[in-house]
């Protein structure tokens, strides 16, 4: 457990410390308020000093808007490569992220923000942190991701391919983008060599939201198990699947990736970026080495009913970024013995695509998600 020290009123304090990105406590914290301007706050948290807030919670999101824009004011870097331009954004994120996050505020033993018209964020981080036990500090940064993430899982994303809302939990990547949803929902089941009907039996690996799963279910498979590595997302697809009454007919079971036995169908949405995550958020798009994508295509075959297929769904972001080839794909689908019976495809819809400014932008505009269809060779 890490602890946060500073000095208030000539007596020293602590509290535990919590960052959902495992950022180590601050070395240096002093007290702000109101009276504090945005540079002299910019300055001090570009030198390593936290600042913990005392002041009014408008005027704290306000300051965090002025810091945001003084980082802002540098042009994104651009390198002699679509990877190097990558490394780069990346790492003016990083940078960004580390110097807001030092914009600190104090959540009293119940969660309570106890600061003036400050909102209540108790049953926020109830969800995101588990029941209080004692005071924290975290950074204002991210009591905001928890506060909008709250309002994700109270009003939910409309899924159009389910005609239904999935309620997304803090931590698990919401199906905002929903091309690959689509692919899903509209790719011909595979016959099942054995049973001559459609297929009975599938697995949703890395179910997240739960959203693949209940799609799948919709659409007539009798028997879905889904999987995450998340104790997050496990809850929450658990929790989707009730909504949707899907729970006499859809397992959640984990932590892992192939749940025991086979299955007609295996799908997989994979992170598509092969690079290590900042977040439990980003761990829905980043994984380093492509570990998960290995990972399912060297299981398949061993959890595959005789003429079942594999769907794995997988953006191309990262070959335009030059962080996979589409032959190092190609290799590793053959390797793990299996061959492409069929491929569906769709470009993204997302603001991003048609975002100039982007420093990934040609990448972005580029992308293609392909649904791969997948049997043993």
């Amino acid at each position: 457990m890490s602890t946060i020290h500073w000095t208030e009123a000539r007596t020293t304090r602590s509290a535990r410390w919590h960052s959902e990105n495992a950022t180590p406590p601050p070395r240096r914290v002093v007290v702000a308020d109101d009276r504090m301007r945005a540079d002299t706050a910019y300055r001090l948290a570009c030198e390593g000093t936290a600042l913990l807030w005392r002041g009014d919670f408008p005027d704290a999101r306000h300051l965090l808007r002025a810091m945001g824009r003084r980082i802002d004011r540098s042009r994104p870097r651009t390198g002699g490569s679509a990877a190097e331009s990558f490394h780069l954004h990346r790492r003016a994120r990083a940078h960004r992220a580390r110097i807001l996050g030092r914009l600190l505020v104090p959540l009293d033993d119940d969660h309570c923000l106890a600061l003036r018209r400050a909102p209540d964020v108790r049953q926020a981080c109830a969800e995101a942190y588990g029941q209080p036990r004692e005071p924290l500090v975290i950074s204002l940064r991210e009591l905001l991701g928890v506060i909008g993430a709250h309002e994700w899982r109270r009003t939910g994303v409309e899924v159009p391919a389910l005609g239904a809302r999935i309620h997304p939990h803090y931590g698990v990547f919401s199906p905002v983008r929903g091309e690959y949803v689509d692919l899903v929902a509209h790719a011909a089941l595979p016959a099942s060599a054995r049973r001559g009907a459609g297929p009975r039996t599938a697995f949703d690996l890395g179910t997240g939201t739960g959203v693949l799963a209940a799609v799948l279910a919709r659409r007539g498979l009798g028997h879905l198990v889904a999987t995450d590595i998340s104790p997050r997302a496990l809850v929450c697809a658990r929790e989707n699947v009730r909504r949707l009454d899907l729970d006499t007919r859809v397992d959640v079971v984990g932590p892992g990736l192939f749940p025991e036995g086979r299955a007609d169908l295996v799908v997989c949405n994979p992170p598509w970026i092969p690079a290590r995550p900042t977040s439990a958020l980003e761990q829905g798009v980043y994984d380093p080495d492509g570990a998960m994508l290995h990972g399912f295509l060297y299981g398949l075959a061993a959890h595959l009913e005789p003429g079942g297929e594999g769907w794995l769904i997988l953006s191309d972001l990262a070959e335009h970024l030059g962080l996979r080839t589409r032959g190092e794909l190609l290799t590793a689908i053959e390797a793990a013995g299996l061959r492409v019976v069929n491929t569906s495809e769709t470009r993204p819809r997302h603001p991003r695509v048609r975002d100039g400014a982007d420093p990934l932008h040609a990448a972005r505009a580029a992308e293609v998600t392909t649904l791969w269809r997948l049997a043993v060779d």
